[in-house]
């Protein structure tokens, strides 16, 4: 299971680093997102991990409004 994730999550960073066009800022996100839910699935047990994706998603939420705002201003 873990190593067709890992295969995946490799393919397509490699799919990005051949991408001319680049990669925003909103898929660097989407990234760290997946590679730290993995770090957490591996490292943390019991309830904390929902806890934590929970929060994470919380914070980029919160970032994304503010940035929202920032840009109407």
């Amino acid at each position: 299971m873990f190593s067709k994730l890992y295969a995946t999550i490799f393919s397509t960073l490699d799919d990005f680093k051949h991408d001319q066009r680049g990669v925003t800022a909103i898929e660097y996100a989407i990234i760290g997102v997946v590679i730290s839910a993995m770090v957490l699935a591996v490292f943390v047990t019991d309830n904390q991990l929902a806890t934590a994706l929970s929060n994470a998603m919380q914070t980029i939420g919160s970032n994304i409004a503010a940035a929202e705002n920032a840009a109407s201003s």
